[in-house]
């Protein structure tokens, strides 16, 4: 495994993270979380993500009973807030945040969170009140670092002039062959402020595996066929799509490598980015995604693969 200096943190974090969205305090079990958890340490996984919302809460609090057994600075942990907690707890508002860090301390049993999240951009909340709430739970001890997930530019751009504020150190952006929109406007921005990529969805739902074959019904237990990502990946299940990505194995196979390995190194190949967070049901999943880390792989080849998924994306 090899590891990218996350923005101008002084976290070293992992080129490959475990992800906990719709997995673990939902559809895998206690034992399976567990399990996926443990190898991810055996494969030099020291990143985890997870946010509030999932499981509304399930998913930290398995997380944070695992790593209960590690010693707190063998690893890195990013949860995030913004999204419905209950009919009247959401938001960035500055007693959002006061709550939520406390609640997200709570389920994790930890007395810190290395990077708090923005999951997505509040705008019924004035933007000066929010960085400084995200200011005041650093200073307080509980918090070293925040990041942000799918805000605009013009908000990232406007965060870094707020005096006295605590600066965004992580972006955590859709990202991968299928989805490029964030290359425009957010990694530019990004670069230069110091600010790096934690890429979600590096693999869009799976179908970067291989695993959906064009005209055919989605595989019981895939994220195609769940019924909260189903929608979501429908984007990606056209059959015009799927018909270039079964073009892309045979590339993939001439790096010497998976299609999910291959996406997940093209993804990777960009400075930017510190780390691609995969989910993982089964240790297996774990064991292939991991070997992307530090692949060498002829940018002849990602530019090949370019060119088949071009005009794939909706």
């Amino acid at each position: 495994m090899k590891y990218r200096k996350l923005g101008a943190s002084d976290l070293e974090v992992s080129e490959i993270s475990l992800g906990s969205w719709l997995t673990y305090g939902a559809a895998v079990g206690r034992e399976g979380a567990f399990a996926c958890i443990d190898r991810a340490f055996d494969l030099g996984i020291n990143f985890f993500d997870t946010a509030n919302v999932y499981g509304r809460g399930a998913a930290e609090s398995v997380l944070g009973e695992a790593l209960q057994r590690r010693p707190r600075d063998s690893f890195i942990v990013a949860t995030k807030l913004f999204f419905p907690m209950t009919d009247t707890d959401r938001g960035l508002s500055r007693s959002q945040i006061l709550k939520q860090i406390d609640a997200s301390l709570q389920r994790l049993q930890m007395d810190h969170i290395d990077l708090y999240q923005c999951h997505r951009y509040d705008r019924e909340t004035p933007l000066a009140e929010t960085m400084l709430a995200l200011t005041d739970v650093v200073r307080q001890g509980k918090v070293r670092y925040i990041g942000f997930s799918e805000w605009p530019p013009e908000a990232i751009a406007a965060s870094f002039e707020i005096p006295d504020a605590e600066r965004f150190v992580s972006s955590q952006p859709q990202y991968s062959l299928l989805w490029r929109d964030p290359e425009q406007r957010i990694f530019p921005l990004c670069r230069q402020n110091d600010v790096s990529q934690i890429v979600w969805s590096p693999l869009a739902q799976g179908v970067l595996t291989g695993k959906y074959a064009p005209g055919a019904k989605p595989p019981e237990g895939s994220r195609g066929a769940h019924r909260t990502t189903g929608d979501f990946a429908q984007r990606w299940l056209q059959r015009d799509t799927l018909e270039r990505i079964a073009k892309l194995k045979s590339v993939a196979q001439e790096a010497g490598c998976t299609l999910a390995q291959f996406a997940l190194a093209w993804v990777l190949r960009q400075d930017v980015v510190a780390s691609a967070i995969v989910g993982a049901t089964k240790t297996a999943q774990l064991d292939e995604n991991t070997r992307a880390s530090g692949l060498a792989i002829d940018p002849a080849l990602f530019a090949q693969a370019e060119a088949i998924v071009s005009g794939a994306e909706p």
